[in-house]
């Protein structure tokens, strides 16, 4: 904060955010490819931001227990969402509590319900991503095939309707672990491709007034992931833009349920009273 004649000058607010999402990014894949000059933009948003090289994920390490843990702020014991054969009637514990609906309160449903105007919107590469939102929260729900081309779409729905909050998901990086394994070559080529769409959103958006929000769901080993390997519970979390402070490591390393309170703290909204992680110091 500045001082300005006695007064204290608050910190600027985003007034957009893109929450990026890649699935089966783990820290040891992204670390590599930066050592290696391979990720150029997330490299520049790392230079601009915050974050947590090696953030925590929760366990089991499979997609749609992290997923729904970074967008609903808590963990699978609190959710209920404990396997990828989750669904709404088909799940081995409930939620501890509800938002708007029979599922427990994610971040989509926060600002829907207070910011009632605001524009929403979800792409997404892998088909189960969107089960985990609250049906109605999101104005625009698209799910493209390819990360190139959600990529694309994100970018053309973004600079048409300049959402509030726009999520993406991006899953080429996954298939190329289970298909080739997640220390080769291929993979290597899978995050620096990544690193291109990423970039094909960044370019697209108002750097000066979006909070960018990147992390992923698990790593893995092998061709696989579930277990409880360092590999694979292992995760960048990174926040930068308006708030943000430049070229910081938190000193508290983040796990993904801090993500959806640190983006509702930037955003001036409340998080959810049920929800369990904790905001970031920014």
């Amino acid at each position: 904060m500045l001082l300005t004649a006695g007064f204290v000058c608050p910190a600027p607010k985003p007034r957009y955010v893109v929450l990026i999402g890649i699935d089966g990014l783990g820290s040891a894949g992204l670390s590599a490819a930066l050592r290696a000059g391979r990720a150029p933009r997330i490299a520049g948003l790392v230079a601009r931001g915050s974050w947590s090289p090696a953030g925590r994920g929760v366990i089991p390490t499979v997609s749609s227990p992290n997923w729904a843990s970074i967008l609903m702020g808590a963990g699978p014991e609190r959710h209920g969402i404990t396997s990828n054969e989750w669904e709404r009637d088909k799940r081995e514990i409930p939620p501890s509590c509800q938002g708007t609906e029979e599922i427990f309160p994610t971040i989509v449903g926060a600002v829907r319900q207070q910011l009632p105007k605001a524009k929403i919107g979800v792409v997404h590469d892998w088909a189960g991503f969107a089960r985990l939102i609250e049906r109605g929260a999101a104005d625009y729900v698209s799910h493209p095939k390819g990360s190139r081309a959600t990529a694309e779409e994100a970018a053309r729905y973004w600079q048409k309707e300049r959402p509030r909050l726009l999520l993406v998901h991006f899953d080429d990086v996954d298939h190329a672990g289970h298909d080739m394994g997640w220390e080769t070559k291929e993979y290597a080529q899978a995050v620096a491709d990544m690193d291109g769409y990423v970039g094909t959103v960044l370019d697209a958006i108002d750097p000066a007034n979006t909070l960018v929000v990147l992390t992923a769901d698990h790593g893995g080993v092998g061709k696989k992931h579930g277990g409880l390997s360092k590999t694979e519970i292992e995760v960048p979390i990174l926040f930068a833009g308006p708030g943000v402070a430049k070229g910081k490591v938190f000193a508290r390393p983040l796990g993904n349920i801090d993500i959806a309170p640190g983006i509702l703290k930037l955003l001036g909204l409340r998080a959810p009273p049920c929800w369990t992680g904790r905001a970031p110091e920014f």
